[in-house]
């Protein structure tokens, strides 16, 4: 079993990382193969709307410019389970997944489907008040919708709950993977 965890924030011991390494220390109880794809590291370049918003990613599935887009998409592609983990930033996710998911979805929606059905977790984590937390899974809720994907868990990490929410984030993943291999499925 193949799990992918995509997350973004440019701090690397920040409440995101240490969230991402949470979640990824309760998969690492199981069997499974983890891909961990940090976006912040990447170049992955803004969807430029080209042919009227309907260009070549929409028409063929792909993306006609050399950039990391497209390792990232095969290697979700090839997941069984898709954790994506990001900073709220002005109650949405960071630039860097908004990039990437953007084009994802123009591919996906348009075009491939291999990502519909796919099951996943979502988890956002905000510092200052942590007002945009729900607003954000919301959002990335709304794009994984567009792609027929399945939101499992959406888990707002802050800081007032971030001491009770980090350890629960380790039994998140474990449970998670025990989840992928079971064939558990919500409907909706």
């Amino acid at each position: 079993m193949k799990i992918a965890v995509l997350w973004s924030s440019p701090n690397t011991d920040g409440l995101t990382a240490a969230a991402k390494d949470q979640f990824l220390s309760g998969l690492q109880k199981t069997d499974a193969k983890i891909e961990e794809i940090h976006l912040n590291k990447l170049q992955i370049e803004h969807c430029e709307a080209c042919g009227r918003g309907w260009g070549s990613c929409a028409v063929t599935g792909n993306f006609w410019k050399k950039d990391d887009f497209s390792n990232v998409y095969e290697k979700l592609v090839q997941a069984d389970g898709i954790v994506l983990v990001s900073a709220v930033y002005w109650h949405d996710i960071t630039e860097c997944m908004k990039a990437f998911l953007d084009r994802l979805r123009r591919c996906e929606t348009a075009h491939n489907h291999f990502l519909s059905g796919k099951r996943c977790i979502l988890i956002a984590c905000a510092g200052g008040t942590g007002l945009g937390a729900i607003e954000c899974l919301h959002n990335m809720e709304e794009t994984l919708k567009h792609m027929g994907m399945r939101a499992y868990d959406r888990i707002p990490v802050i800081r007032y709950n971030k001491e009770y929410m980090l350890p629960a984030l380790v039994a998140a993943g474990e449970m998670y993977a025990e989840r992928i291999v079971s064939g558990f499925d919500m409907q909706y």
